[in-house]
């Protein structure tokens, strides 16, 4: 009996101690802004020494469960990018628990140490936060390269033109940490030092009328230093891209600098135009211009210099200089002018244009952070714009001239733009923003034409706002309003207006199952005239065309109403965008007969009208490996002025795909028209395609690349369907087809330390205030 009794006892131990060996950890993981699933989030059990012990990642219902745990004291680490890590203590566990719903707030800006294999998105109702893979940061050279490996839905990147924007006319504002910059400062950017950018593509009220607004998101070191040499030459042709940038840091303190110059000299450049005039004596002309090869010439140089100092719980003082140049000596158009009617009825035309823009700039920003989550912010920038530009046109027969026009300009103009703003973060993730913001400009031009013009005009814009950012469950809401007073005087005439416009805007998102929404936003902005439109003097064109300004011109509304859905799983992306946009009294061209003039400028026309389309594709990363995209979409114009009504259908489409294996990266891209409809104006895009290839060694790349390499008829088309005189005409540059590039970029870095900040305002002035001529 005793023999049972020990064996009984000694099973129920064994039995025991067994189970102790079997105990389980379930969690279910959350997003702590929308309540939703958070699939993929890293769960990691540790001993209080940080020893690992077991790890897992959430299902796609947000779901974990470890096994197999024995008592003791443990430390339950839960991490996923774009969310603040969270720790839960098991002190004493010696049984199975049930830790029910583990919120993830959103993560801070700075991430240092986190190497990502793996592109990640993370969505919000006002942006996305992107994380860039391991693989997309090796793969390329600097902040731009970067932004064409992520992407990301509307951006286009053309290295040719050194440009990153969006189809159609809308504006896209870049920053880093918030502080506003040219692309230059994102061209200098290390990409190891890039932690996430912040894609904002339902920007708010503060941002104006931005159609996109990129932030940066860097490491801000503590001590140390980088420099960075960038370079890319056309083998073929004179085209070139060239950088140099370093910065240093101490203490709270950064010192920055960065010089680039852009060369271009052409020879291939040439301009074929077809026109119809109707004349006011009830006769018709239609002539051709048959152009032959002739000569482009342009240096762009951009200096910046900057200082900054933070104490990123406290404050961040930001100054920052800039000076921009655009010295373009030579843009020249030459070829025949004949009668279609009557061929051996022609003459000789030239057309030579030559311009110079410098733009200074200094920009002053103060943050404060305050107490229970409030923020001031102040911004100053003040701008001055010098333009000199000359233009010689002229016709002639057996060398008789016929047409003598000579044309010469110079403006010289001042802005300043204050702006405050202050938020105030509330419970549940709800935001409170107001701001204020005026800008000032002088315009000073000179006209030499013959006649002799001058004009002293004055603009002001003043706008004041309110916006809360707040959530019901699934649904994010934003709801803003803004009143806004536009003003203009040319002295010694009559001429001037005031303008009040109500601003509001509204963005209303739903959460729907995994990582998809839908959103649908709202806004109602205006837009004002440009001063170089409102200027009252006339320019001649040529023998046939004057340009006249319109001092008459007023500010104008603009309503637009979007719907976006977005769906994200895995290597798999798809974002789908419809929006129709009015303007009621838009500024839009238009043309009439003066005597056997046709007369060209601006008028409030009755309405413009766009409904566009479009929807994106993307696959990838594939095994770190292979990314593709694809995007293809649709703009229906209706433009209905005084004399006029005109319909315009554009299909478009972009493709990019890229392929990295270990230090070898190649990346292909495709862009067909994406063409623009204004008034009477149709203004065509780009064909274009790049083809690039680079090898990438410790801090070393280099690169080989070809712009066009299938084509030989690079060219951009416009058309004018004006009653009057109406016109088709294409401008080639035989040296933007098949331009084969060679690039080396190096980058050099010491003793650095980090610490992030962020500065939240972005101004700038890039208005000449000056009226353009030319055909």
């Amino acid at each position: 009996m005793r023999r049972i009794i020990f064996g009984i006892m000694l099973l129920g131990c064994m039995m025991q101690g067994a189970f102790a060996q079997n105990l389980g950890i379930k969690g279910l993981v959350k997003d702590g802004r929308n309540k939703e699933p958070l699939e993929f989030a890293n769960v990691v059990l540790q001993t209080m020494d940080s020893v690992f012990v077991l790890g897992t990642t959430t299902d796609g219902k947000g779901s974990f469960v470890l096994d197999k745990v024995k008592s003791g004291d443990y430390l339950l680490v839960i991490s996923s990018l774009g969310y603040e890590t969270q720790y839960v203590s098991l002190n004493g566990f010696n049984k199975s628990v049930a830790l029910g719903d583990i919120p993830m707030e959103d993560a801070s800006v700075s991430l240092d140490g986190v190497t990502v294999s793996a592109s990640n998105t993370s969505s919000r109702s006002d942006r996305k936060l992107v994380f860039p893979s391991d693989r997309q940061v090796k793969a390329s050279t600097n902040g731009m390269d970067l932004l064409q490996q992520l992407m990301l839905p509307k951006i286009q990147v053309n290295p040719m033109s050194s440009e990153i924007k969006v189809p159609g006319n809308g504006e896209v504002q870049l920053r880093i940490n918030g502080v506003k910059v040219e692309l230059q400062e994102i061209k200098s950017l290390l990409p190891s030092d890039i932690i996430r950018i912040e894609y904002h593509d339902n920007p708010g009220l503060r941002y104006g009328n931005a159609e996109v607004v990129l932030d940066y998101i860097v490491r801000r070191p503590e001590t140390g230093g980088t420099l960075s040499l960038d370079m890319s030459q056309g083998v073929n042709a004179l085209w070139g891209e060239h950088r140099f940038s370093g910065k240093i840091n101490h203490k709270k303190s950064e010192f920055g600098a960065s010089y680039r110059i852009g060369p271009r000299d052409f020879y291939g450049m040439s301009r074929d135009n077809e026109e119809i005039f109707h004349l006011a004596d009830g006769t018709e002309l239609h002539r051709k211009e048959t152009g032959d090869p002739s000569h482009a010439r342009m240096f762009m140089h951009n200096v910046n210099l900057n200082y900054s100092i933070q104490d990123p719980e406290k404050y961040l003082f930001n100054a920052t200089f800039r000076y921009w140049n655009n010295h373009q000596p030579n843009w020249d158009y030459r070829g025949i002018l004949s009668n279609l009617e009557n061929p051996d009825d022609y003459v000789d035309m030239v057309d030579l244009n030559s311009e110079d823009n410098q733009v200074p700039a200094l920009d002053l920003y103060y943050q404060r952070n305050l107490k229970n989550d409030q923020t001031l912010v102040f911004n100053v920038v003040g701008t001055y714009n010098r333009t000199s530009s000359h233009r010689f046109y002229q016709e002639s027969r057996d060398q008789e001239l016929l047409t003598d026009i000579n044309n010469r300009v110079s403006g010289n103009k001042y802005s300043v733009i204050g702006e405050g703003i202050y938020e105030k973060k509330l419970a549940n993730g709800n935001r409170l923003s107001t701001g204020l913001r005026h800008t000032q400009s002088f315009s000073n031009n000179e006209y030499r034409n013959g006649h002799n013009y001058d004009t002293h005009m004055n603009q002001a814009e003043s706008s004041l706002y309110g916006e809360f950012k707040g959530k019901v469950r699934k649904l994010d809401y934003t709801l803003g309003v803004g009143v806004s007073r536009s003003y203009y005087k040319q002295d010694g005439t009559d001429d001037s207006y005031q303008y009040y416009t109500f601003n509001p805007r509204f963005t209303l998102q739903y959460a729907l199952p995994g990582q998809s929404f839908v959103r649908l936003r709202g806004y109602v902005g205006n837009s004002s005239p440009s001063l170089g439109n409102l200027s009252a003097i006339e320019q001649v064109i040529d023998s046939l065309q004057l340009q006249r300004g319109n001092p008459q011109l007023e500010a104008y509304m603009r309503y637009r109403l979007a719907l976006t859905y977005e769906f994200q799983k895995g290597i798999f992306y798809t974002n789908l965008d419809g929006a129709y946009e009015y303007l009621p009294n838009p500024i839009m061209d238009e043309k009439f007969q003066e005597g056997n003039k046709i007369i060209q400028t601006w008028n409030n026309q009755k309405n413009w009208q766009r409904v566009t389309g479009s929807a994106m594709f993307r696959v990838g990363p594939i095994k770190d490996i292979l990314q593709f995209s694809f995007t293809g979409g649709v703009n229906h114009y209706i433009s209905n002025g005084n004399t006029y009504s005109h319909t315009y259908t554009n299909w478009y489409c972009n493709l990019q795909a890229s392929l990295t294996w270990k230090k070898f990266m190649l990346m292909y891209q495709l862009d067909t028209n994406w063409n623009w409809f204004w008034g009477e104006t149709l203004d065509g895009g780009e064909n274009i395609q790049i083809l690039m290839a680079k090898y990438n060694f410790k801090n070393l790349s280099l690169g080989i690349g070809a712009f066009n390499p299938f084509s030989d008829n690079w060219k951009v088309q416009s058309e004018n369907w004006n009653q009057y005189a109406s016109s088709k005409k294409t401008s080639y540059i035989k040296e933007s087809s098949r331009l084969f590039v060679v690039s080396v970029s190096y980058n050099f870095s010491f003793g650095r330390t980090y610490k992030a900040g962020q500065k939240r305002l972005n101004n700038s002035d890039s208005d000449s205030g000056v009226m353009s001529t030319g055909k």
